[in-house]
């Protein structure tokens, strides 16, 4: 990932600094969600690439955990 595309996540996750403890532990989790889904989507494309579909079906799977 590059830093655009963090900064970019930051502000779709809804990063509030003002909001006191509680909005920056909101902000964490779905930035931290933001961030696991597409290193995700990168590790299931790099097997897919790699004709792997059934491991990139099971790290699609995990998106449910």
């Amino acid at each position: 990932m590059t830093q655009d595309e963090i900064i970019e996540m930051a502000r779709q996750a809804g990063i509030g600094w003002g909001e006191g403890i509680g909005g920056m532990t909101d902000f964490l989790e779905a930035f931290a969600k933001l961030i696991a889904t597409k290193e995700r989507e990168a590790c299931a494309k790099i097997c897919e690439d790699l004709e792997l579909p059934f491991v990139a079906d099971a790290i699609h799977a995990r998106k449910n955990k």
